[in-house]
């Protein structure tokens, strides 16, 4: 079980949006990396195909794990813990002791 994954909501601990809130679209267990919307944008060049027209293009770049924290229920970065809840294992945020939905 992840301790981040797709649809929480995270704050950016370093880098250039550091502070900055997002939702995560997708994780990359094996590359420990995420990508998080509107966070990290970087700007590529894009070939024009069928579909899509040629031009340059933001989109979001993937950024590690280590440096995303689940945001509590204040908006505050909190630590993820695990606990049994009945026969099933939960998530938990250890800031507020809240389990995370998901």
């Amino acid at each position: 079980m992840q301790k981040i994954r797709k649809g929480d909501n995270v704050v950016v601990l370093t880098g250039k949006d550091k502070g900055r809130t997002g939702e995560v679209i997708a994780v990359m267990p094996k590359e420990d990396r995420a990508v998080v919307r509107g966070i990290n944008m970087v700007r590529r060049h894009q070939r024009q195909t069928q579909t899509q027209e040629a031009g340059i293009v933001n989109k979001e770049a993937s950024i590690h794990l280590s440096n995303l924290a689940i945001a509590d229920k204040d908006g505050k970065p909190t630590r993820v813990g695990f606990k049994m809840d009945g026969d099933k294992k939960v998530r938990f945020a250890k800031r507020s002791g809240d389990v995370i939905n998901g």
